[in-house]
């Protein structure tokens, strides 16, 4: 069977459409070759033909079917590959023909091009599954130029630079709108096929479709620094890292193909020299040997089931960097997480508002919000979203670091702070013991109530946490720079058995070392989810890193094995789920692989097996084996 370079199909700008062309063209071929070698065999096989005639046939369906595989052969012995499932072939073939066993020998070649062509079919299924995502590939991008617009290479366009996306076109570059509003489809960066809400000021991801409005954006990274040049480059290299079961398998049957032929050759040989046995016999009895010692069905099977799995975690907007990352999940007993824009949403906003008796709400919201109505302060911007309705004129405003705002409202003193605020301007107020970021009211020195300002956990954080337990992963460890308060109470509601606070970046590596002592006593691994810079030295520590690819920092992308596009941490359980059903599949095929081959092997020694037998035993269990690692295409990951 052939083996594929995956990385070289896609390093073409054509990538997805000459996969297609290639699978088309080539498969029409050998399905001609097929039909019409099976004819001659046919036709060769009647007993109305002399046996001149369907000798000549025979020769003929042998060249039509065997000849490229031959010539393969021959020209690998050149390239220094001589045990190859080509040599193996030919020599069985060539072999059954000097015996005189022609339809065998044409059989042989027959049902190994069959068993290329089910290898085609399966190659291009997990090649189409990522080649999906090279279509968010953008061509163009119009570049406005004053009042006039120019059509370019996304590649030109400069940071800064205004770009013009018309509904139905793919967002070419990262950037800014600066003007319109529409809805944008996400899917084949993310995975989810909610359309998402952009306007003025929001960030825009190249790759994404823009479904309705004009928008004209502001470029904040060029082509190559783009969301969707990374997903590119993630992608075309996806194969490049090999599972150590891979590794295994390749060096076992650069071992074992040598020890087979060696077997074949001494089968041929030592038997009749030693019981007198005829040496027609045992040389058939070796070609038998070799056609079912191939090791088609490890060599494709176990990297097509890979590359399936990798396939079916970028459907699922799981970009996973190597099989090597999809292997080591299946090891992870401890999964560490970053707080801020991992578990949390990374927003301030107004989570409760606690107004003293005889003031509203909306007293409370109006007072603060136009106290605040300058600050650029994420608290400030909070409050000001959290309030809707008019805004009061301010005068004599005053900052003090550290403590919060003061300013006259229609000749009243308005302060609006912290605790420390509060007592500095000596006002008696109740504290509160809420969780997140307290912020204090007062008018004319009489307290007023107070307004709780938190970072929420995102909708799926904890679900997150439930299905990862369920999973069998029951260490589910937090990392914050966040304070004890604010940290545990998450943790807490999540439900995560531990958490460490107030931590800066060289203490969340302090712990994760601590966590991988830990677990590499007992041959386990650490999985780290962030999405931040400051997160960069943990991903790169971690046994296996997961970057929250939508909203993380370009460094912490870089830094990952694992990015996860839609910045949903519940899909870090959807990658394990994907891990463990690749992993079963893999040692699926290389059980039933095995197996099948000794017991062939030790029937074919004793003569207990024909060549028809024989094919059966290495293309079927091909066969048999790729349909089983394309299986990972059409399961449901998604519950």
């Amino acid at each position: 069977m052939k083996l594929y370079d995956v990385r070289a199909d896609y390093k073409n700008k054509k990538a997805k459409k000459n996969i297609r062309n290639e699978f088309s063209k080539e498969t029409r071929i050998t399905i001609i070759r097929l039909l019409v070698s099976f004819i001659l065999l046919l036709l060769g096989s009647s007993s109305i033909l002399p046996q001149p005639v369907s000798v000549t046939l025979f020769v003929l369906a042998y060249l039509v079917i065997g000849a490229r595989i031959v010539y393969k052969a021959v020209r690998n012995i050149f390239h220094g590959e001589i045990f190859d499932e080509n040599f193996l072939m030919s020599i069985a073939a060539i072999g059954a023909i000097i015996l005189g066993q022609y339809p065998e020998a044409i059989a042989v070649m027959l049902f190994y091009e069959l068993g290329n062509v089910f290898e085609d079919v399966a190659v291009n299924r997990s090649k189409e599954s990522i080649s999906a995502l090279l279509e968010v590939k953008p061509v163009s991008a119009t570049l406005k130029l004053g009042n006039q617009t120019k059509v370019v290479d996304p590649s030109i366009v400069q940071i800064g630079e205004i770009i013009v996306v018309k509904p139905g076109e793919k967002i070419p570059l990262d950037g800014t709108v600066v003007l319109g509003q529409s809805s944008v489809d996400t899917s084949a960066l993310t995975g989810e096929s909610m359309p998402q809400n952009i306007k003025v000021g929001d960030n825009a991801l190249s790759g994404s479709i823009n479904e309705n409005g004009t928008l004209q954006i502001k470029v904040t990274k060029i082509y190559n620094d783009s969301t969707v040049a990374k997903i590119l480059d993630l992608v075309q290299n996806a194969s490049s890292k090999k599972a150590n079961t891979e590794k295994f398998i390749t060096k076992f049957a650069k071992i074992y193909t040598p020890i087979v032929v060696g077997l074949a050759v001494l089968l041929a040989i030592v038997p009749p020299l030693v019981v007198q046995g005829e040496w027609s016999t045992w040389i058939y009895r070796a070609l038998v040997f070799l056609v079912i010692s191939c090791p088609c069905a490890l060599v494709i099977s176990v990297p097509l089931s890979f590359f399936g799995g990798i396939g079916a975690a970028s459907k699922q907007g799981i970009l996973v960097k190597g099989s090597n990352y999809l292997e080591a999940l299946n090891d992870v007993d401890t999964v560490a997480f970053d707080k801020t824009g991992t578990l949390t949403k990374g927003q301030f906003s107004v989570v409760n508002v606690a107004p003293v008796t005889g003031i509203t709400r909306n007293q409370i919201l109006q007072m603060a919000a136009s106290v605040e109505k300058n600050s650029t302060h994420p608290i400030a911007v909070s409050i000001l979203k959290a309030y809707t309705g008019k805004i009061l004129p301010i005068e004599n405003s005053t900052e003090q670091a550290g403590h919060g705002l003061s300013a006259e409202i229609n000749g009243q003193n308005v302060v609006v702070g912290n605790a420390k605020a509060m007592k500095k301007s000596q006002i008696e107020f109740t504290e509160s013991d809420a969780i997140g970021t307290i912020v204090y009211v007062a008018v004319d020195g009489k307290f007023w109530g107070n307004i709780v300002i938190a970072d929420e956990p995102k909708s799926d954080a904890a679900e997150a946490i439930k299905l990862l337990n369920n999973r069998g992963i029951n260490k589910t460890v937090m990392l914050t720079g966040d304070n004890q308060t604010v940290g545990t109470a998450i943790a807490k509601k999540l439900k995560m058995s531990n958490v460490y606070t107030n931590l800066l970046p060289e203490n969340k590596v302090e712990i994760i070392n601590d966590l991988l002592a830990v677990s590499h006593k007992n041959n386990k691994k650490v999985a780290f989810v962030g999405d931040g810079i400051n997160d960069t030295p943990v991903l790169a520590t971690a046994d296996i890193g997961f970057a929250m690819g939508g909203l993380g920092s370009d460094a912490a992308v870089e830094a990952a094995d694992i990015v996860i596009m839609g910045d949903e941490p519940s899909k870090v359980s959807r990658a394990m789920k994907i891990a463990k059903r690749t992993r079963s599949i893999v040692t699926q095929n290389i059980t039933f692989a095995l197996v099948i081959k000794i017991l062939f092997l030790l029937l074919g020694a004793l003569g207990m097996v024909n060549m028809w037998q024989a094919v059966f035993a290495d293309v079927g269990v091909t066969i048999i084996a790729v349909l089983n690692a394309i299986r990972l295409q059409f399961i449901n990951f998604d519950n």
